[in-house]
């Protein structure tokens, strides 16, 4: 049988594409020469670590930011320029990025930090006094007289913390030699973090601000230049991506996305550039599929809960939590849960971005309230709820 990634008729002519030159830069996890707009944040993050080329621990820090603003790209383009400064003066330092969607112990962590500093460590069956000590033994002065030096980036540390409590942070930090730096979505995220673990942390703190539009012209500007064939893009494409993520909080990698789906509609159509129109049509597809995705792996209570949302939002009402509730319990019938898991249930929802809440005061005397509000389009939310 021929291979099947050679049938020219299937691909049709892919390998020859007329639009796209390169889609990796249009990847959020490619990193650039260079990160525009995230001068200020970047020198930051050096100036604490540029203490690591005269052999003393840098300071902890912490970088907040919404999705999209830069961080992770931020800690990695820095990374690169310590480790390529430390090789030109000859010091031993490591920086390892752990993305906490993948590792979500401590055990994990430490684990793998062993088996990427050449200490191998099974995954499990230690007990954790075990992997810690294999793990700080690392750090004694080796044959050479030189001390490793560690800067440890936990990314997404929230959803570590959430799961596991905070002994990962606390045995970091009271390991001699190592740095932590920490990333974020939550500027709330250190009310995981028990006192003791706050103090002995001890960090500095980077605010990555949303992008602009025209920040996120720039951005994919250069992605275009990178990835896409001459004068393929339609001169509405990159202003049109820019304002429609500049509306998503500034997120840089909506912002991406749409411009790689939107090239990949003018393929698919066989056009010779990629239009306004391509934009749009991305937009809808992206949103479908991140609802269709989220919704598919929520538990049956919490689609309920956006059905009751849905309806309320058709009817134009006002959506507090009562009147959720009540919405909730009509659906759900016998079935409901109680008052105070609705609230579980509205904070996951929002920490998903498909609903937001703004907490509002009705006057003295009268308390405060929150409003629910949906944060997608209401014709995908209910053709994904009555197709799960």
């Amino acid at each position: 049988m021929a291979n099947i990634f050679e049938d020219e008729s299937l691909f049709g002519g892919r390998r020859q594409n007329t639009i796209f030159k390169d889609k990796k830069p249009l990847d959020h996890r490619f990193l650039p020469d260079k990160l525009v707009h995230r001068d200020e944040q970047i020198r930051e993050i050096a100036k604490n670590w540029v203490d690591a080329l005269d052999g003393v621990t840098p300071s902890n820090l912490t970088l907040y930011g919404k999705t999209g603003t830069g961080k992770t790209a931020a800690s990695k383009f820095a990374r690169e320029q310590l480790l390529e400064a430390a090789s030109n003066e000859n010091a031993f330092i490591k920086v390892e990025h752990i993305r906490c969607t993948d590792f979500t112990t401590e055990y994990q962590v430490i684990a793998e930090l062993c088996n990427r500093l050449g200490r191998d460590v099974p995954s499990r069956g230690w007990t954790k006094g075990e992997v810690v000590n294999a793990f700080r033994d690392l750090f004694r002065t080796n044959a050479f007289g030189k001390k490793l030096l560690l800067i440890v980036i936990l990314d997404e540390i929230d959803i570590l913390l959430d799961k596991d409590g905070d002994g990962i942070l606390y045995t970091l930090t009271r390991t001699n030699n190592v740095a932590v730096l920490s990333i974020s979505n939550y500027l709330d995220f250190k009310n995981l973090i028990k006192s003791r673990v706050t103090s002995s942390l001890n960090d500095k703190e980077i605010v990555f601000p949303p992008y602009g539009a025209d920040q996120l012209s720039d951005i994919l500007s250069e992605r275009a230049e990178l990835s896409f064939n001459e004068d393929v893009l339609d001169d509405d494409v990159i202003p049109l991506c820019s304002a429609m993520a500049a509306k998503e909080e500034g997120d840089a990698r909506y912002a991406l996305d749409l411009l790689k789906n939107a090239g990949e509609l003018a393929f698919d159509e066989s056009a010779e550039k990629v239009t306004g129109e391509h934009v749009r049509k991305a937009k809808d597809r992206i949103e479908h599929n991140k609802v269709s995705e989220i919704l598919s792996t929520l538990p049956l209570q919490q689609q309920r809960v956006l059905e009751a949302i849905l309806t309320l939002t058709r009817q134009k009402e006002e959506i507090t939590s009562g009147k959720l509730y009540d919405s909730y319990t009509e659906i759900s019938k016998s079935d409901a849960v109680t008052y105070r898991r609705i609230f579980d249930f509205i904070n996951e929802l929002e920490l998903l971005g498909i609903i937001s809440t703004n907490t509002i005061s009705r006057g003295r005397g009268k308390g405060r309230t929150n409003i629910i509000k949906l944060q997608c389009d209401e014709t995908l939310l209910e053709t994904a709820l009555y197709t799960i």
